[in-house]
């Protein structure tokens, strides 16, 4: 049990670990809130935006603040930055959709029968595995770069 208990206190520290959960918990935050909003009969698309505020906020903080602990200095800066990033996966998300869904569905759809709802689901699990490893990269390389340690 205390091997059990140093492993989990060992990965709990881990970088990487803790950006899972907190994406994770990130896109539990834009579910909750879309789904809430939604119930207030809320435009779906106006739902989804608020919902998309919120959790790239949401993220922001915990990976500010938990993941890639930095300073207080400079967090607007760094806001700034992590937004801008977010938009760039979004964009590539939203290409990725097009070409491979829309416009060149056949690339996946030669090994699915061309079942659209097979090429729509391939393809929006391969992007959303590059946008997690994407935002993990540039939020590292790009966003989080000086730790407070």
């Amino acid at each position: 049990m205390k091997q059990l208990i140093t492993l989990s206190k060992k990965l709990l520290q881990s970088e990487g670990i803790l950006y899972l959960i907190f994406g994770g918990l990130t896109t539990l935050v834009y579910m909750v809130t879309r789904l809430l909003l939604s119930a207030f009969a809320i435009d779906a698309g106006l739902s989804a935006t608020i919902a998309n505020i919120i959790s790239v906020l949401f993220a922001f903080i915990t990976n500010d603040t938990i993941v890639f602990r930095q300073e207080r200095k400079g967090w607007l800066y760094r806001l700034g930055k992590f937004v801008l990033a977010r938009l760039a996966t979004a964009l590539i998300d939203i290409a990725l959709a097009y070409l491979l869904v829309t416009r060149y569905p056949n690339l996946i759809g030669q090994f699915v029968n061309n079942d659209y709802h097979l090429v729509n689901l391939i393809e929006m699990l391969f992007s959303q595995v590059l946008i997690i490893l994407l935002n993990y990269v540039f939020s590292k390389v790009f966003v989080f770069k000086n730790t407070a340690n």
